[in-house]
């Protein structure tokens, strides 16, 4: 066939465009958060927005008009923060970065969710005639931001009997959108809003059929946050038959306003700044944050800075630690003007009884409330990493990985890890397995989870696992089939020893500032009962059809919005108190010892725990109400902090929004931050004698006329003293300081290791007892 002219022609010309494609690629645009300062405005712009419009404008390297999206300010940031965020080239960054009145151009993070007997536990119970729910009327006045997935409004949890008004300084509101119109907001649900510009910007626009384009909340995660920081008391309250009773959040009658920022794809900075942005404008008092990501310089950090802001503004953030344990320096959100919670048990679990075919009986724990095995038959027991075609993906029952000929009407022992727990008994159940057996890998220890399953199943731990498999082996040398059977006793109560430090609660040492130890404290966080959306099914999975008002959920993000809820109730109580005061108050008063009196345990070993897992301690809110004396620190404070860090006077700008803050030219010591807890880390660069000291300010917000005398705890090996060793207050308000000495010799160590030793200090007026942790690490440099 002949080629005319024309389609030679053509051909070419394909070619040339092609050719100039190579060597003009599309440019690969990221989202970037940029701080301004803020007088910086021409006047000539009316608005800051219209300036930063005009400068992407002037920057802009798109050269197709319909991919300019770079002229695009994708957020505009006014309260925690100056400036705006936008999607930019590697090129417009470096021109951005040199425009006029730009201090610093942050790179976004991608952040991910840290996934009710507990307000009994800790004490709060409705009859009590005096106590901290008493006494702050539940903290009725009170507005808890709760930065998430956004909410389900219309739980039975989240409605407003008997409610007053929002309060008169609420300047928030109703967003409305897809299934959320703006009315379903109420007195308890003063406010919600949704945040998705960053999130669309790096994955294109959000696909409607599985989340919604509003505050409504399509994960759970928000839902579940949000009742257990301000749930009002419902009952009858249960998960699939388990956890019967009453649910209540910490603070029953605080408001709440939702502040949707996560979604399927995660959570992105620069939409987490924009709630910041909008919470501290609408007047929240208190933010609850059960989000994390990679720990980095404050500078960097998106949430670091807006809680800094919201912190300066007066509101007390609260965020989880992360759930990395039980490994250290697997610690999150560690700026010390954030209330950092780990998480604990609770006496409650639920119990699921592995019974195997030689009669032994391994415990585990499960929430299912399918019809359940025969309790008086044994069915084949089999191993999956003995069973795939790949050992690996099978071990771990992969989508995929098991085979049905082989599965059918068996027990399967599958190991943790990869993919999630309850998406493995789905790979079984779809694989004609009648039950599931979740063993712990040996970094998770003894660790247990109860999951809501879709079939018959219960999680053991890392030992036990050990023990089916050997069964398992065995049983096949014997040409005896593997047997068993499980029996679930649903839910038991008044469990000893509680509080345990759950084994995947993120544990210090502070890996940005090992001298600000994290983290703070711990608060209930394992199968914690709390309310869900009606479209979710109770595993999280996509095929799990079934609907349950309430859901069993563990993680320190179960814990942060304990921590919320009553810092709500304290600053009810205490007005006055700085967000730096609640969490002095939460911490001085926190516990270190369990049921038995003894040091609470690590649950991945059973042993004891540290304060590397447990911080100042498990909360103790009616100790909190009155805790004598507290740790405040001002925003100056921080700033010190910070110039102590050796952070440049720009890096300070970044995260303070001050003008370029002066550092005093003698630096203070960074253990010298007015924190409730003191740790000094020691270089053992050939020294012998190693020594540092503490000041600490108190303020006296107890009886007006008291005396503390201290009380030393040395960790071992080391010297402390305290001076003066005496605190005599006229008045509430009062300020003394006091200087902590510490004197230690080196030790011997190998190359790259560390060694921390604990003990504490001790203010006492005979009726309260205000504690701070005293750690001392030393380290053998490499």
């Amino acid at each position: 066939m002949a080629i005319s002219p024309l389609s030679t022609f053509s051909f070419l010309i394909s070619l040339l465009f092609m050719a100039s494609s190579a060597l003009n690629p599309p440019e690969y645009r990221k989202t970037f958060i940029v701080r301004v300062q803020r007088d910086a405005k021409p006047s000539v712009y009316p608005r800051h927005n219209h300036w930063y419009e005009s400068t992407l404008r002037s920057i802009s390297t798109a050269s197709d008009s319909a991919d300019a999206t770079s002229g695009r300010v994708l957020h505009s940031y006014d309260n925690v923060f100056h400036g705006f965020a936008a999607e930019l080239s590697a090129i417009e960054v470096e021109k951005v970065r040199s425009s006029p009145g730009v201090i610093a151009v942050l790179p976004e993070q991608v952040r991910h969710l840290h996934t009710t007997r507990s307000p009994e536990f800790l004490g709060l119970k409705t009859g009590n005639s005096a106590g901290l729910l008493k006494e702050s009327d539940f903290g009725s006045d009170l507005v808890i931001g709760v930065i998430d997935t956004g909410i389900w409004p219309e739980r039975e949890s989240f409605n407003d009997r008997d409610l007053g008004p929002p309060p008169a300084k609420w300047r928030g509101k109703c967003v409305a959108g897809e299934k959320f119109p703006a009315n379903l907001c109420n007195r308890k649900l003063i406010g919600a809003r949704y945040f998705c510009s960053g999130y669309e910007a790096s994955n294109g626009k959000m696909n409607e059929t599985t989340e919604f384009r509003s505050p409504r909340d399509s994960d759970g995660h928000g839902t579940h946050t949000a009742s257990i920081a301000a749930g009002r008391y419902v009952f009858p309250a249960s998960t699939l038959g388990y956890a019967r009773g009453v649910a209540s959040g910490m603070a029953p009658k605080a408001r709440l306003a939702a502040y949707k920022v996560c979604w399927n794809a995660g959570c992105y900075d620069s939409d987490i700044l924009a709630a910041f942005d909008a919470a501290v404008a609408d007047g929240v008092d208190v933010i609850s944050l059960s989000v994390g990501g990679v720990v980095v310089p404050y500078y960097l950090d998106a949430i670091a800075i807006g809680a800094f802001s919201a912190s300066d503004a007066g509101v007390f953030v609260s965020a989880s630690a992360g759930n990395g344990g039980p490994g250290g320096l697997t610690v999150t959100n560690v700026a010390p003007w954030v209330t950092t919670v780990g998480a604990g048990t609770i006496d409650r679990d639920f119990p699921a009884v592995v019974k195997l075919g030689n009669g032994r009986k391994i415990s585990g724990v499960s929430i299912y409330g399918g019809p359940a095995l025969a309790h008086d038959k044994l069915y084949p027991l089999i191993y999956a990493g003995s069973e795939g075609s790949d050992g690996y993906s099978s071990s771990l029952c992969l989508d995929g990985s098991l085979d049905p000929n082989v599965v059918k009407g068996k027990i399967v022992l599958c190991d943790r890890g990869i993919n999630s727990r309850a998406v493995k008994g789905e790979v079984v159940k779809k694989a004609g397995g009648v039950g599931m057996i979740l063993a712990n890998g040996v970094f998770d220890g003894e660790g247990l989870v109860a999951d809501c399953h879709v079939l018959p199943a219960t999680a053991v731990g890392a030992v036990a696992g050990d023990v089916i498999r050997k069964y398992i082996q065995s049983a096949e040398k014997s040409k005896s089939p593997a047997k068993a059977t499980i029996i679930f006793r649903g839910t038991r109560l008044n469990v000893a020893p509680a509080p345990v430090v759950a084994a995947f609660s993120a544990r210090g040492p502070n890996p940005e500032t090992p001298e600000i130890l994290k983290p703070d404290l711990i608060a209930p966080g394992l199968n914690i009962l709390a309310a869900w959306p009606d479209n979710v099914g109770p595993s999280g999975i996509a095929s799990d059809k079934r609907s349950t008002e309430f859901n069993i959920l563990s993680g320190t993000s179960m814990a942060c919005p304990h921590v919320s809820g009553l810092a709500a109730l304290l600053k009810a109580a205490h007005p006055e108190w700085s967000p730096a005061a609640i969490r002095s108050a939460l911490m001085t008063t926190a516990y270190s010892h369990d049921s038995r009196g003894e040091t609470m345990l690590d649950e991945s070993t059973g042993n004891a725990s540290t304060v590397m897992d447990y911080g100042a301690g498990h909360v103790h809110p009616q100790k909190a109400m009155d805790p004598g004396l507290v740790y405040d620190i001002s925003s100056y404070g921080y700033v010190d902090f910070l110039c102590s860090s050796n952070y440049t006077a720009k890096n300070i700008q970044v995260v303070t929004r001050k003008p370029a803050a002066v550092c005093r030219r003698r630096r203070a010591h960074i253990g010298n931050l007015n924190y409730p807890t003191l740790a000094a880390v020691f270089q053992q660069y050939g020294k012998h004698r190693l020594s540092t000291h503490f000041i600490r300010t108190v303020t006296n917000v107890g009886d007006p006329d008291s005396v503390y005398t201290v009380k030393i705890r040395a960790p071992a090996g080391v010297v402390v003293t305290v001076a003066p060793e005496r605190l005599a207050f006229r008045r509430m308000g009062q300020k003394l300081n006091f200087l902590v000495r510490v004197r230690t010799e080196a030790m011997k160590l190998s190359p790259g290791s560390s060694v921390v030793r604990s003990g504490s200090i001790s203010w006492s007026d005979g009726k309260r007892d205000v504690r701070s942790a005293v750690v001392v690490t030393l380290q053998q440099p490499l």
